[in-house]
């Protein structure tokens, strides 16, 4: 069993940063792969970037390549997404899961089986 908590959501004004991070608890939380999810209001959830379990690979959508970065600390069992030059359009609830699949998969919510409660970001003047 995997427990996931976000943190560090908030209120941004267009071109701001936020960090998200992501506390994965229980036997599996090193050897899955993570990833950030986000849905915005009447939209359905997407995925934003994800990190394999070494964090030896990474995919991001094409709308925050070169903005967002993942990474993961295996020492502290946590995943940060670093959020830079923020949008209105990026605007939602945050969510990360796991996988604990062997294989890296595509970074869809339907490949992920663990989630956790999610954490409101806005980005807003």
């Amino acid at each position: 069993q995997l427990r996931l908590v976000e943190s560090g959501g908030g209120l941004v004004q267009p071109g701001g940063s936020l960090r998200l991070s992501c506390a994965a608890s229980g036997l599996s939380a090193r050897r899955s792969a993570i990833g950030w999810f986000r849905q915005a209001p009447g939209k359905e959830r997407e995925g934003v970037s994800c990190i394999s379990s070494s964090g030896g690979n990474t995919n991001y959508a094409d709308s925050v390549k070169g903005r967002f970065t993942i990474s993961r600390d295996n020492a502290k069992n946590t995943v940060y997404l670093q959020m830079n030059s923020l949008k209105s359009e990026d605007t939602g609830v945050y969510y990360c899961a796991a996988d604990t699949a062997l294989v890296f998969k595509q970074c869809v919510p339907q490949e992920y089986d663990y989630w956790g409660r999610g954490t409101q970001v806005t980005v807003s003047s």
